[in-house]
């Protein structure tokens, strides 16, 4: 809860950032993780319904900037990248 009342006082955030980000909490929640764990940027798109390549990579490198997230790529098509909650 702690996190979500900071995002949601953070002026630097729009409402792409946040639909991003509630969808990181939902998929770390679902797999029973905490801080760290793995997803797919399919699945990342799909649940917050971010529909273009161009705007997913934009506002997840701005979360990486701002220190919200830390991103380690997969770049095997079987494996999902590490994401770890800042």
């Amino acid at each position: 809860m702690d996190f979500l009342l900071k995002i949601s006082k953070d002026n630097r955030l729009n409402v792409w950032h946040i639909a991003l980000l509630l969808a990181l909490i939902q998929l770390s929640y679902r797999q029973k993780e905490g801080r760290v764990f793995h997803a797919s940027r399919s699945k990342i798109m799909l649940l917050s319904h971010v529909n273009t390549l161009p705007t997913y990579h934009k506002y997840f490198k701005e979360l990486q900037e701002l220190g919200y997230i830390r991103y380690t790529p997969s770049y095997h098509p079987g494996y999902r990248s590490l994401i770890e909650f800042l």
